[in-house]
């Protein structure tokens, strides 16, 4: 079997994936929605969604239609970068956003199924709620990996052999994905943690009403929030980090084998095996998928026994096909085949490894979690020291699970030899995508839990039985854990992706430098060398970073790692200070409702919800350009002033201080928020206690670190990555220094 033929296995599982995502969503709309009410609620919630996400894609737009031009004026004028370029960068954007709408539709079409399916039994529930996320992994990864392969095959035709073109235009467009994924995540967070927050402080802490009460106003914003942030902005979030992992280890394989001048073939091998992987991983996902099921009565540990049984599976059957793919496609290339296996398993290990440890750090069967929930008795304050000095232990065990995967992933595709830095980072971006290899699974246990959070709503809105709001509450609580080891998964693959990135960032620049030797008739006069086109060709990443003098005592790298150190908690200090006052504007107009409208407490008037709606849209739409626009310019401004050097020092600086921020935010939102199920399950008093008010208070501080700002930050680091390398050839050829 040759390679040519695999190739065909990464469309072929695109295909796949698009194809059960489909069944799933017609399986899913085959389901009774439940009584008039149930469906009025649903409908609300989604019809709210929908108006939500059209007006953000109106304001995306227009950034992508300046960017485009920006982008052609590089390209086009400047000819610092392919003409293909802005293209690419386009339809990156399109499909990320195209894969949130799908995802978010699917889900706000499930959650009153799934409430109706509680009514029967709980595994009933679990399967609906999951296969309907299930429709926004498959969406997410069919998406990515389907424009990949397109890109792939156009490319190849215009550029043939040349890799090194091929692979770094390619990057153009996860820019795109990486830009439409921090505008819906910042704005999708600051919509539902705005409505969250407000819901939260002012129904249950204030007016001692139960959550999702329909008598709270802000409940029908709460419920669409779940969706447009949760759902919208994660599947964009996930897209943005599959691509970028499937596309700078193909960036990297071409560098690898230009190092270790192998043959035309092998490059071609190294280049598309990232992508044969990704379809490989589609197939033992979907596997994966139809192995959840639970029994009826089951406790938080066999619920997530349930999910962990289904990726589990997938990562078995990655673990033995990937071998045979890649001993077929490696085998007599010079290159250790074993050695690039082992990266990757490296990578699927370390991948699983975050989530056993997100788990316990935020779920409420472990201790960590108990042991916050139990300092509600003594107050807010002492719940939310807890919950900050357990987020900040957690940091500790995933950064060093991903620092030994990076060690060994690099030893493992080097052959134990250190100096082989092209093939040792070209493992590390392979064992990303390892990391995301089973995302088709992984991330329907993500979007699994704002569906079962929403078809609680609706049965608390619905007036369901306490049988029926108990099933929702165990899969909601369990979504709770689910997503905050979701969000672990992301940030932990983003920062290997995020080190791949980097050294993609060293390529394209040595490709400027080639272009630059080109218009110059092939003698350059850079730095105060003189640079011949040759010379640049067979330069390594080591002799390009010498050329750039980028080491540690130089002050253009030291001013960059400061200001990348900094760049996360400016970013996450804008974005927290948003959603603040976002949620001071919904506190007051729930407030205002229920001293002005009469009969709301009673339940003969009906709450203004659409007003709420309104609130949480508009500061979504104003909140979320600046810290957006930050993130986008800031390494062009560092790029022009700081040169090379200071590029480097900044993406490693924001790398290494937005990869640990983000765990800490993620942690301690996700054990906040299981605190407070915890003593709504009936512990410490149960719900209305002192120590349910209290964990309340907790939950709001921890709700836009781990819905808003922290998963923002893994976007923010490779987004930094990706606008660096698309303007590379213009730092290279205009920067000050």
């Amino acid at each position: 079997m040759g390679s040519d033929f695999l190739f065909w296995i990464a469309p072929f599982g695109a295909v796949i994936a698009l194809s059960f995502a489909y069944v799933f969503y017609k399986s899913t709309l085959k389901l009774d929605e439940g009584d008039d009410l149930m469906k009025e609620i649903a409908q609300a919630v989604r019809t709210g969604a929908m108006t939500y996400l059209k007006q953000q894609y109106k304001a995306i737009g227009i950034f992508f239609i300046c960017a485009f031009i920006f982008i052609g004026f590089l390209s086009f004028v400047l000819k610092v970068q392919s003409l293909w370029t802005p293209f690419a960068f386009l339809t990156g954007g399109i499909f990320s956003g195209l894969a949130g709408f799908i995802g978010m539709n699917m889900a706000t079409q499930a959650s009153s199924r799934t409430t109706q399916a509680a009514k029967k039994s709980l595994d009933g529930a679990l399967r609906v709620a999951f296969r309907s996320g299930a429709v926004m992994g498959l969406t997410v990864v069919g998406l990515g990996l389907l424009d990949i392969s397109i890109w792939f095959l156009i490319l190849k035709q215009v550029y043939h052999s040349n890799f090194h073109i091929i692979t770094t235009t390619m990057l153009s467009f996860g820019m795109g994905a990486s830009s439409q994924a921090l505008f819906a995540r910042v704005g999708g967070g600051i919509f539902t943690k705005a409505a969250d927050v407000g819901a939260d402080l002012v129904g249950k802490v204030e007016a001692n009403i139960p959550e999702d009460d329909p008598r709270n106003p802000a409940v029908i914003a709460d419920n669409v929030g779940d969706n447009v942030g949760d759902v919208a902005g994660m599947g964009a979030d996930l897209y943005e980090s599959y691509c970028g992992a499937v596309l700078s280890t193909a960036a990297l394989g071409a560098a690898g084998a230009a190092s270790a001048s192998l043959s035309p073939k092998a490059t071609l091998n190294m280049v598309m095996l990232p992508m044969i992987l990704a379809g490989v991983g589609i197939l033992a996902s979907v596997a994966g998928i139809y192995a959840v099921k639970t029994k009826e009565g089951a406790n938080q540990k066999e619920l997530m026994g349930a999910l962990n049984k289904g990726i589990n599976l997938s990562s078995i059957l990655m673990a033995i096909f990937s071998l045979f793919v890649i001993k077929i496609l490696l085998n007599n290339s010079g290159i250790g085949y074993f050695g690039i296996w082992g990266a990757m398993v490296v990578g699927l290990m370390s991948g699983i490894m975050i989530g056993k440890i997100t788990e316990y750090y935020t779920s409420f069967a472990f201790k960590p979690t108990k042991f916050i929930a139990e300092q509600s008795k003594t107050g807010p304050a002492t719940v939310i020291l807890a919950g900050l000095g357990e987020s900040m232990i957690s940091t500790g065990f995933i950064v060093l699970t991903v620092s030994v995967g990076i060690v060994f992933s690099f030893l493992f595709a080097s052959g134990f030899d250190v100096k082989n830095i092209s093939m040792g980072l070209y493992g590390i971006a392979v064992a990303a995508v390892g990391m995301l290899s089973t995302l088709g699974i992984t991330l329907a246990t993500d979007a699994y839990g704002p569906i079962a959070d929403n078809a609680g709503g609706n049965a608390q809105m619905s007036g369901q039985n306490e049988e029926v709001r108990e099933r929702t509450d165990s899969l909601d609580a369990l979504g709770n854990t689910t997503a905050a080891t979701g969000k672990g998964f992301a940030i932990g693959s983003a920062a290997l992706t995020a080190l791949a990135l980097l050294a993609a960032f060293i390529e394209e620049v040595k490709i400027a430098l080639e272009t630059m030797a080109d218009k110059a008739g092939g003698i350059l006069s850079y730095g105060g060398e003189l640079l011949t086109k040759a010379r640049i060709e067979n330069m390594d990443i080591v002799q390009i970073l010498s050329l750039f003098d980028a080491h540690l005592l130089n002050f253009r790298v030291l001013v960059g790692i400061f200001i990348g150190a900094m760049m996360p908690f400016l970013f996450s200090g804008f974005v927290i200070k948003a959603v603040g006052r976002a949620a001071g504007k919904m506190v007051e107009e729930v407030r205002r409702q229920f001293r002005e409208i009469k009969g709301i407490m009673e339940g003969t008037a009906k709450p203004d919800y659409a007003e709420c709606v309104n609130i949480s849209t508009k500061a979504a739409q104003i909140e979320m350009i600046v810290p957006s626009m930050i993130a986008i310019l800031t390494p062009i401004f560092i790029g022009l002033v700081l040169g090379v050097a200071g590029v480097l020092g900044l993406l490693a600086g924001a790398l290494g201080s937005g990869f640990t921020l983000a765990i800490m935010m993620a942690n301690a939102g996700g054990a906040w928020d299981n605190a407070k199920k915890y003593v709504e399950s009936g512990e410490l008093g149960g719900k209305g206690s002192q120590s349910h008010k209290a964990t309340v208070i907790g939950d709001t501080v921890g709700d836009p670190l781990k819905d808003t700002a922290g998963p923002a930050l893994n976007i923010l680091v490779k987004l930094m990555s990706m606008v660096s390398i698309v303007t590379a050839g213009l730092i290279v050829a205009y920067s000050i220094f």
